[in-house]
């Protein structure tokens, strides 16, 4: 059968290099697998089958230095992990069997225990048996903190299956942003990131593993190796299978073009992935040793993992070369420098030109303030009807006179600029049906978020001065102490520090323990996020798409939000359905569409103003090496399908979700409520961005929605004076981050 495309040239930096013990593994995972009952008579493979997949060879090429009895045990890991997904595919996929997928996925936890002294189910099946068996070998040499990862992982890769099986029974192809997300899970790449750590011996330290720079190489990591599996398996997934899972289909559906131009895309989007490991790996892993104070040991296990995602990386892809599971006819091995010598396929210098050098390039030269013109802005059909609290008027003065009260009209802002805001406005949008005392919470939660997300760009973005902004976190993450909400107040200096512990109190006081942590924990991911901007900045550097995305919703102040929105419900609701991932599925859809609101508004602003090189139109403008008019088009197609993804969730996975949780009729009205309020949010951020004074062609130079410093000292963080007082040349700031009424990256209750 002749090939759909061509393969492109792919972008592989790091050499491939074969473990010495991959025979031994060959042998020991061949009988393994009869053992397991996963060859003849299995009805899924035979020995042919196993022998020519090589899954040795795979776990030889990505896990060069182990020893031989680890060899084997990961490549018994692969082994089961492959066998299930052609299980499930057999059993489950090809007949469309969604109820009896659930039933399988829902036994598979029980032979993962934390302890080990508790017995597992009797096996039913390959797949069982398989599991129970490494389970007991793999878990005895691992921390309870990496068992209870590995087994999230591992239940994610498992359960998200009924993702893909859902997809086929609509005939749905998912939109680029979904489909990112939710490969992560049913791909497995995290999983096998859990499997680095395994075998080279290199368990992450507990305190960092959930850290952004880790999971960043994780998710980058793992992006790449899914990219790269849907390029070769293209032929096998869509034309045989009829699976519509891969992401060459995903952007051929979405970009409207042929299989070759989407496979180039796809091919770009995977450099982009490694590039982004890259950059992380060396900018940020780093600092987050010194950071946090890791010891030596711990800091060469960080070093190990990175070195051992990056074996993955060029093994992974020196198997898909080679194995008969995929489609790779004539797929480019050279020209390297190192041709002919085994396992150096993928260190050929010629990919570190043309299209990924052209890429990086793109990211990284960037002219700021352009001349753009007004910003161009796209019909926007949103369904969602407009409702605004009756108590607007209210809201607006209580809201401003706490601002001049704690200080925040006193150096960057003024009163003038607070009002042509208008944060009331957006939360009177955002939550009609908010009591008086609740929407002025609410509008002075936007107002601090807002006053914050200028502050940083102007007082430590212009000066570089990521030392200055990590004190500051520090010093507003003691703003919100757990245990006594109240006693945040006694070390507040700062206008910013002031407001911050005056919200905590009245916000966290109120709520038990484990609620304030839930809170606290959104607004430190909020600060994080801020810091990573600067770090772009610093850089200059127009963010890798997938990773902006991510961040946005951070910037945005969107788990914060959607923190609160879910605390609401935790009396009515079970705090797993909150969690899960249908419910995650449509938050993520609708702060993506919110976030893309602010860009498409803001271009002008952010582009031809302050220099800005955190925007969406920016970011697939540099990605898709497109004009403005373009980059509109693709972020409003990218909108729609957001939408089209919240409406598919709500109205077909919300009912499996409520009957999975058996959901009474006060519950189910509790869940249409959560809904609601996240319909209402959308509606409220376009009207606010339509009515604001902020973005709008008139607004844009004259500085009326211009946050700056004024002229004289600048104000103290914590009795330190801060950097780049007085005037600001250039009429106001050029750094990125700096919109002051900018939803999209502060906080929106």
């Amino acid at each position: 059968m002749a090939q759909p495309f061509v393969l492109p040239d792919f972008y592989m930096p790091y050499p491939a290099r074969l473990n010495p013990h991959v025979e031994a593994a060959r042998s020991h995972t061949r009988q393994w697998a009869r053992r397991m009952g996963m060859l003849e008579g299995s009805g899924v493979w035979d020995e042919n089958d196993l022998d020519s997949h090589d899954y040795a060879l795979l776990c030889a090429y990505t896990h060069p230095d182990c020893d031989a009895d680890a060899l084997s045990l990961v490549t018994d890991w692969y082994v089961w992990v492959f066998f299930f997904d052609d299980h499930f595919l057999e059993v489950f996929k090809r007949t469309q069997d969604l109820a009896g997928g659930k039933a399988y996925l829902d036994r598979l936890p029980a032979f993962m225990p934390m302890d080990q002294s508790l017995e597992t189910p009797e096996p039913v099946n390959p797949v069982e048996a398989g599991l129970a068996d490494l389970w007991k070998r793999t878990v005895p040499s691992m921390s309870s903190a990496w068992r209870s990862r590995f087994a999230r992982a591992t239940e994610h890769l498992l359960n998200e299956s009924l993702w893909e099986l859902a997809n086929i029974n609509e005939g749905r192809v998912a939109n680029p942003l979904e489909y990112i997300e939710m490969r992560r899970k049913v791909g497995g790449a995290p999983w096998s990131a859990g499997l680095v750590e395994y075998a080279a011996g290199a368990e992450v330290p507990e305190r960092v593993a959930d850290s952004r720079p880790l999971r960043v190489l994780r998710d980058a990591f793992s992006d790449a190796v899914h990219l790269r599996n849907d390029l070769f398996s293209y032929q096998r997934e869509v034309e045989d299978e009829g699976e519509n899972s891969n992401g060459v289909l995903v952007l051929e559906r979405f970009l409207g073009c042929t299989t070759q131009e989407a496979a180039e895309s796809v091919n770009d989007l995977l450099t982009s992935r490694l590039q982004q490991f890259e950059n992380t790996a060396l900018t940020e892993v780093p600092q987050l040793c010194l950071d946090q104070g890791l010891d030596p040991g711990e800091t060469a296990a960080v070093a190990a993992y990175t070195k051992g995602l990056q074996d993955w990386q060029s093994g992974g892809h020196e198997w898909h070369l080679r194995s008969s599971r995929y489609m790779n006819e004539n797929a480019r091995t050279g020209p390297s420098l190192f041709s002919g010598l085994l396992g150096t396929s993928a260190l050929d210098v010629t990919t570190l030109f043309g299209r990924p050098a052209a890429a990086r390039t793109r990211g990284l030269s960037h002219e700021p303030h352009q001349h753009v013109g007004p910003s161009l802005l796209p019909d926007f059909d949103l369904p969602y009807r407009l409702a605004l609290s009756p108590h607007l008027d209210e809201a607006r003065a209580r809201s401003l006179e706490w601002a001049g009260r704690m200080g925040l009209l006193d150096d960057i802002w003024d009163k003038r600029l607070m009002e042509g805001f208008d944060l009331a406005l957006c939360g009177a949008g955002l939550d009609p049906d908010a009591t008086a005392e609740e929407l002025e919470l609410s509008a002075e939660w936007l107002t601090w978020g807002t006053y914050g997300d200028d502050y940083y760009p102007i007082v430590f973005g212009r000066p570089r001065d990521l030392a200055g902004a990590k004190l500051c976190n520090e010093r507003l993450t003691a703003c919100m102490p757990v245990d006594d909400p109240e006693a945040g107040a006694a070390g507040a200096v700062s206008p910013m520090e002031r407001a911050l512990a005056d919200l905590w109190a009245r916000t966290a006081g109120p709520m038990p323990p484990e609620a304030r942590a839930t809170l606290r924990g959104a607004v430190d991911v909020m600060l994080e996020s801020w810091l990573w901007e600067l770090h772009n900045q610093a850089q200059h550097r127009v963010p890798d798409p997938v990773d902006y995305v991510e961040m946005r919703r951070l910037t945005f102040g969107s788990d914060l939000t959607m923190s609160l929105a879910r605390l609401r419900h935790t009396h009515d609701l079970p705090r797993e359905l909150l969690r899960s991932g249908t419910v995650r599925s449509m938050e993520n859809a609708v702060m993506d569409y919110g976030t893309m609101v602010n860009d498409l508004f803001s271009y002008q602003k952010e582009i031809e103003v302050e220099g800005e090189v955190h925007n969406a139109v920016l970011v697939v403008q540099k990605f898709f090496d497109c004009d403005y008019p373009t980059g509109v088009r693709i972020v409003d197609d990218l909108m729609r399908g957001r939408l089209r993804q919240f409406e598919l969730v709500k109205e077909h996975e919300l009912p499996v979700l409520c009957e999975r949780f058996g959901l009474g009729e006060e519950g189910r009205a509790a869940l249409d409520a959560y809904v609601r309020e996240m319909e209402d949010w959308l509606a409220g951020i376009l009207h606010w961005h339509r009515n604001v004074r902020r973005y709008g062609a008139e607004d844009v130079h004259s500085g009326a929605g211009t946050a700056r410093l004024p002229e004289r000292e600048a104000a103290p963080v914590g009795g330190v004076p801060l950097p780049g007082g007085g005037p600001l040349p250039g009429g106001g700031p050029t750094g990125l981050g700096t919109s002051a009424a900018r939803l999209a990256e502060t906080f929106t209750p």
